[in-house]
Formats: C-alpha cells, structure tokens, sequence
C-alpha cells in the first residue's frame, strides 16, 4: 500500500494552535531529561528473525533514539510492500503466529517469546529510503531515521504523535532539522507550516 496523507490534516493543526496557545516558556521537562537517551526495556532481538529483507523499527519504541525513553510494549515495524511476505515467513519460521489485519497495511503477530509485533508494509521512495538508511539502537536493531519517523507521526495524526514531534525536534539540532524539513517538503509539504509550529512549540516548552 502506497502511504498518502493527508486525512488528519485539520485536526492536526487545530490541536497545535491549541497547544500553542496555553504553552508557557518553560513549562515542559528539564534540558537534561529532554537530553536524555537509553534503551533500557526489553525489545524483541529481530536481527536473529527476520533475515530475508530489510526492516526499521518506527513507533513508540523508535523514539527512544530520538527523545526520552518511555516504557511501551509495543513493537513496529517498517518494510517494503513487495517484502512483505518474506517477513511473515522469517516470522512463521521463528515460531510466530499472525493475529490478525490492522488495516490494509498493517499486520498483527505475536512472537514466540510472546511480544506482540506489528509489521507495516508500504509502498513509495521514501519507504525505500527509509529501509535502507536506518539509524541503529544500541541492541544493533535499526531504527528508522528521524526525517521518516517523523513524516509517519504527522500522517498519522493522533494527539500523541503531535506531541513526540514536538518533543524530538525541540531538542534535535539544525543539521537534523535540515533534513527533516528536506524529507516533509519532498513527501507532505502541506505538513511544512505545522512542523515549524512544532519546532517553536518544542523549543518554547524547554525554555
């Protein structure tokens, strides 16, 4: 499935402006937490399971590179469309188990440590691009990176995500800014005005 926005676009911007409008200078966490960066809870060793195709890590638990660590137990990840069905068999073949269709795009497995996992399945350059150049955790798993990530949270357009923009890009610096701007300006560039928003609103909640 090709990935088009932009379905949560009004929405999107209505809960900025929001946001924008209560926020003090200030008011969020202390640079040194916002700083900070770990990869403590346990992530399901995907390197020894899916071995026929390339795979990101994206979700919460990408965020973890990215902007203070959250405990979550949910596990994505990204793969091309036409790989798909090479990871449901790395995935049978390691004991896992299909639960079932999220969406046209995305499916549910649980693994046979018994971690639930889902595998999302898109088509387009950025996915490519995405899947090929990913960042790495400290376990060795990849991790997608932060331009892609982000363009994912902002088609997906839930309250959280907005707010992990936030967060990640208040303290990212201009180098990863660049780039970021680079890869929504390419693939959501109705999205540019609200990811500047985001910046301010990141920054203005640091202080």
């Amino acid at each position: 499935m090709r990935l088009v926005a932009e379905p949560y676009a009004q929405k999107r911007k209505q809960f900025i402006n929001l946001v924008i409008k209560y926020v003090k200078k200030g008011s969020g966490s202390s640079l040194e937490f916002l700083n900070s960066r770990s990869w403590t809870y346990p992530v399901a060793n995907l390197n020894e399971i899916i071995k026929q195709a390339n795979f990101v890590v994206v979700g919460d638990v990408a965020t973890r590179l990215y902007m203070p660590e959250r405990m979550t137990l949910d596990l994505d990840i990204l793969v091309k469309a036409e790989d798909a069905k090479l990871v449901y068999e790395d995935l049978e073949n390691a004991k896992g188990q299909k639960v079932g269709d999220l969406s046209i795009a995305s499916t549910q497995w649980r693994l046979g440590d018994g971690k639930a996992l889902v595998v999302w399945a898109f088509d387009g350059d950025w996915v490519v691009e995405a899947v090929n150049s990913p960042n790495y955790a400290p376990d060795g798993l990849p991790v997608i990176d932060l331009p892609y990530l982000v363009l994912m949270k902002l088609i997906a357009g839930r309250s959280q995500d907005i707010a992990d923009i936030s967060r990640m890009l208040g303290v990212a610096e201009d180098w990863q800014l660049g780039r970021v701007r680079m890869a929504i300006g390419r693939y959501l560039p109705s999205a540019l005005e609200d990811l500047d928003s985001l910046v301010v609103l990141g920054r203005l909640e640091q202080g």
